[in-house]
């Protein structure tokens, strides 16, 4: 049985593991890595761009060409945040240069583990299971520069497509089986990272701390649920009692036609 990739204290065992980072980081970006040390919950001092931020897993190749951070987050009404992270680690290299110069290839990967509720500028819904970004400029006919390299890839295993790479599918695989199903998975084993990341988190291997420490995250990403949720529907109450109508207040607060129907019945009384 498979412990849970949607729970911080599993995702951090398997990924900061190096078979396993050197090989997701193969797959994802297509680049072979050494690293010396993989860190978690990194922050910069002095702190960068006046916010004092923190990343769940980073490293540095030992040739200190690239430096590489995996953040995984089970919501996204907090997206812009991660665009921030990438070009904070972009401009943190300013911090020791004489010049301009940055040095560092920059790589974030973001990894989703539930449903979009974000859309796009034009009300289009995100159903998308990978998006990809680098800062490569373009001329008007399309033609891409390579000048910086930097790329941010952002991973949602809950919207499967056909024309994903394998070499992804398999970790989006792992992950959406790890959380949906467990007991039952199917998973290529062929591939040696996601062998050893499955060894790390099966439920048998897991220490005794690593089971509790996985416990305490769960009973407190709960009480962060239910204390969101309670915001939405104060918020949607206020909006009812101000004449606010049924469309504006689910995109306002994310809750459903039956939630805000069943909170007007209960205002009315």
């Amino acid at each position: 049985m498979l412990a849970n990739l949607d729970n911080e204290v599993i995702f951090k065992k398997a990924f900061t593991n190096k078979i396993v980072f050197k090989a997701f980081v193969r797959d994802i970006l297509g680049i072979d890595v050494e690293v010396d040390k993989i860190e978690t919950e990194k922050r910069f001092d002095p702190k960068i761009g006046y916010i004092d931020f923190e990343l769940d897993i980073f490293a540095e190749t030992t040739d200190k060409r690239i430096c590489i951070e995996i953040q995984r987050v089970e919501y996204d009404h907090h997206f812009d945040r991660f665009l921030h992270y990438f070009l904070m680690l972009i401009a943190e290299q300013q911090k020791k240069a004489r010049e301009y110069n940055i040095d560092l290839t920059v790589y974030v990967i973001v990894v989703l583990t539930a449903p979009y509720t974000i859309s796009e500028k034009n009300g289009k819904p995100i159903l998308d299971e990978v998006l990809l970004l680098n800062l490569n400029p373009q001329t008007l006919q399309g033609e891409i520069r390579d000048l910086y390299g930097h790329q941010f890839v952002c991973l949602n295993s809950n919207y499967k497509d056909k024309k994903t790479p394998k070499s992804i599918r398999d970790w989006l695989d792992l992950i959406y089986q790890s959380i949906h199903n467990p007991e039952n998975f199917t998973l290529n084993l062929k591939n040696k990272g996601i062998k050893k990341a499955i060894e790390l988190i099966s439920f048998e291997n897991l220490t005794p701390t690593e089971r509790a420490e996985a416990k305490n995250k769960e009973a407190a990403k709960i009480v962060l649920t239910k204390t969101e949720e309670n915001i939405k529907i104060e918020i949607a109450k206020k909006m009812i009692n101000a004449g606010t109508d049924n469309d504006f207040i689910i995109q306002m607060t994310d809750l459903t036609l039956e939630q805000i129907e069943k909170l007007r019945q209960e205002l009315k009384k």
